[in-house]
C-alpha cells in the first residue's frame, strides 16, 4: 500500500498511485464480502467511532459493516443525543471519546474542514466521511472503484457529472481524483448550480444532450435541498426533472456502453427516472453501494497500519 498518512481527509492528499493501491485492496475485500464467512481480524482489539454530526444511511452503516467485518468494535455515535447538545464543545466532545482509547473516528459533519480540524486536534486517525461542500474521499474512492471494474482503464474516459454540482462534495472530490487519473470530466446542471466551476477547468456543458452524447460515465447528482439557504434556487422539481433529469429520451443520445451512477439517496423522479435507474443496461447503482464496504474496509485497514507505524 503506498498510501502512508495517518488520516484520509481529501482526494487532494492521494496520489495515482494511492488511488490504484486503496482499488486493488477493495478488490481483495470484496471478495471477502461475497465469501460464507465475511470477516477477518486486522482491525482486532480497535475501536471504530463513526462521529456523525449530520444525517446518513448508506455512508454510516457502510463504514459499520466495514469495521466490523475488520474484527473492530464499531461504535455509532448520534450528534442529536449527545453533550454537544448541553453546550460541549466539538473538540471536548471528541476528546472524551478519545480517552477511551478509541482508534479511529469516522467524521462526518455539516460544516466544511470539520475532519481537518478534528484531525489537528487529536491523536486518533480521522477519516472524512463528508464535511459540509467540501470533499467525501470515500465515496470518490469507491466511485473510482466501480468505473475500474466496469471499463478496466481510466485513462481516455468521459464522465458527465450532472447536477447540484456547486453543494456537492462528491463532485468535489471525484473532480480532483479524475484528473489525475487522466479521465475528462464534463459538468452540467442549472445556471445557479454551476457557481465558480470554471474554476475546476472541466468542459462546461450547456445541455444535457451535450453533457450525455460521447460520456462513458454518467454520474448523477440530488438535489441538496438541505444546503439550500432559504429558497430553492430552481423554479420547481417538475421543472428541474424536465431539463436537468436523466430520462430514457435523453438516454438515446448516450454511446453504447455508458454506466449510470449515483451517490445516494435518489430522488426517483426528479435527477433520474425509475426506468433509467433501474435499467441493468445502464444502472451500476447498487455497485456503488457493494463496493463502498469493500473501499471502507480497505480505509479502515490502511489507516490502521499506518497508525502503528
Amino acid at each position: 500500500m503506498s498510501y502512508k498518512l495517518k488520516h484520509l481527509l481529501s482526494m487532494q492528499d492521494l496520489s495515482k498511485e494511492d488511488i490504484f493501491s486503496f482499488i486493488e485492496l477493495a478488490k481483495e475485500f470484496k471478495a471477502l464480502n461475497r465469501s460464507p464467512v465475511k470477516k477477518t481480524d486486522s482491525l482486532r482489539g480497535k475501536t471504530v467511532i463513526n462521529a456523525f454530526f449530520e444525517n446518513s444511511t448508506r455512508t454510516r452503516i457502510s463504514f459499520e459493516i466495514a469495521a466490523k467485518r475488520l474484527g473492530a468494535d464499531a461504535i455509532n455515535f448520534s450528534a442529536g443525543s449527545s453533550s454537544t447538545k448541553k453546550g460541549e464543545t466539538l473538540i471536548d466532545t471528541i476528546k472524551n471519546m478519545q480517552a477511551m482509547r478509541s482508534d479511529i473516528f469516522v467524521v462526518r459533519h455539516e460544516s466544511s474542514g470539520v475532519p481537518k480540524f478534528i484531525a489537528a486536534n487529536c491523536d486518533a486517525s480521522i477519516v472524512n466521511a463528508g464535511d459540509g461542500l467540501n470533499e467525501h474521499p470515500t465515496q470518490s474512492l469507491l466511485d473510482l472503484f466501480t468505473i475500474y471494474e466496469a471499463k478496466g482503464k481510466f485513462d481516455g474516459l468521459t464522465v458527465a457529472i450532472i447536477g447540484d454540482i456547486f453543494k456537492s462534495r462528491v463532485a468535489r472530490s471525484n473532480i480532483w481524483a479524475m484528473r489525475k487519473l487522466g479521465i475528462s470530466v464534463k459538468l452540467f446542471g442549472p445556471p445557479m448550480m454551476m457557481r465558480d466551476c470554471d474554476a475546476f477547468g472541466c468542459q462546461i456543458c450547456k445541455s444535457m444532450e451535450e453533457a450525455v452524447e460521447g460520456t462513458d460515465v454518467i454520474i448523477m447528482l440530488r438535489i441538496q435541498l438541505e444546503r439550500q439557504d432559504g429558497e430553492p434556487s430552481f423554479p420547481s422539481v417538475k421543472e428541474y426533472s424536465k431539463f436537468f433529469g436523466l430520462t430514457k429520451s435523453k438516454m438515446l443520445h448516450a454511446k453504447d456502453g455508458v454506466i449510470i451512477m449515483h451517490p445516494g439517496p435518489i430522488n426517483r423522479g426528479v435527477e433520474i427516472n425509475s426506468d433509467v435507474a433501474d435499467d441493468p443496461r445502464f444502472t451500476c447503482i447498487l455497485d456503488q453501494v457493494e463496493n463502498g464496504t469493500a473501499m471502507r474496509m480497505a480505509v479502515l485497514h490502511t489507516l490502521n497500519l499506518n497508525r502503528n507505524k
